[in-house]
């Protein structure tokens, strides 16, 4: 758990230095390389079964790496601590996801334009077009639903093992690649889109929970439970509306609603009751609640552990 600790504190210092090596990148080409390959040997609906190899095949390298660079290490206690610290330190990425928003903010009070550029490096949706709220909200919505998937996520799965850090980090990976609904992604990312809905049952949930008890000091936490249970099925994924639900409830504004995902309109549900406009500071408010709902997750793990 100490390791865990030291890792969430790494991540607060220095986050994900652009020119440092890290294992998601690799995942990245990894999958890359392998969507190449199934497109080359698989047609149409025969790409189920090539996304469902590329899950297997990529599940079991994401634990078994990590395990065998434990074990080689294993001989000494500090270099086996301080090898596993980096490792997780690798699977969280809250620094990062702040880090990247409030480059959405800052960029706000200079122009449109940059604004929609800084946003389209961490959402799948179009940008071009979007208006100041809609950015706002597109950030909003990121910032919520990454708390779970960038965050607590890991933690929950690291737990158990680091190992299963990576195992959980490979298969978000493969749904931020993969898993769209739409013609070019429909068979090859059903499965890496299925396997990720299945890992994150249960720490979207916790996330939101965790989001709810953040907000405890601040926020009517009552009326932001009920918004989430209310509004948990409005969104195309079993897990987002959780912790998107959360933020909405906590803030007292609606998320959701139509977007553009490469070129194609999705109408989706919206999330919460709109008692008053999204604003810039919303953006800030959001990231203050992951970072509390990080420690209250780690705070309870550290004791729970004792």
């Amino acid at each position: 758990m100490i390791d865990i600790v030291i890792a969430c504190i790494l991540d607060l210092i220095i986050g994900d230095p652009y020119n440092f090596p890290h294992p998601v990148k690799l995942m990245g080409k990894l999958i890359s390389i392998e969507e190449k390959i199934s497109r080359k040997f698989f047609k149409d609906k025969s790409l189920y079964f090539a996304g469902f190899l590329i899950v297997i095949l990529n599940i079991s390298l994401a634990f078994i790496v990590p395990f065998m660079i434990l074990k080689i290490v294993s001989f000494n206690k500090y270099i086996y601590h301080a090898v596993n610290i980096y490792l997780l330190y690798t699977t969280v990425a809250a620094r990062c996801l702040r880090d990247e928003a409030i480059k959405i903010y800052q960029a706000l009070n200079k122009s449109i334009e940059e604004a929609r550029y800084r946003l389209s490096f961490i959402v799948g949706r179009d940008t071009n077009n979007l208006s100041k709220s809609e950015i706002i909200r597109a950030t909003v919505e990121t910032v919520a639903e990454n708390t779970s998937d960038g965050v607590i996520a890991p933690l929950f799965y690291a737990l158990f093992a680091t190992p299963f850090a990576f195992v959980y980090k490979m298969v978000n990976t493969m749904d931020s690649m993969l898993g769209y609904i739409n013609d070019k992604y429909k068979y090859i990312g059903y499965f890496p889109a299925k396997t990720d809905d299945l890992f994150n049952f249960i720490p979207a949930r916790l996330t939101g929970i965790l989001m709810i008890v953040s907000g405890i000091f601040k926020y009517d936490i009552f009326k932001a439970l009920r918004i989430m249970i209310r509004d948990r099925k409005n969104h195309k994924s079993p897990n987002c509306a959780y912790p998107e639900g959360a933020v909405a409830g906590l803030l007292g504004v609606q998320l959701g609603g139509t977007n553009y995902y490469f070129g194609q309109i999705m109408v989706k549900p919206t999330i919460g009751d709109k008692i008053r406009e999204l604003t810039s500071d919303d953006i800030k408010r959001t990231i203050n609640i992951m970072f509390t709902t990080e420690l209250i997750f780690l705070t309870i793990a550290f004791l729970l552990k004792k």
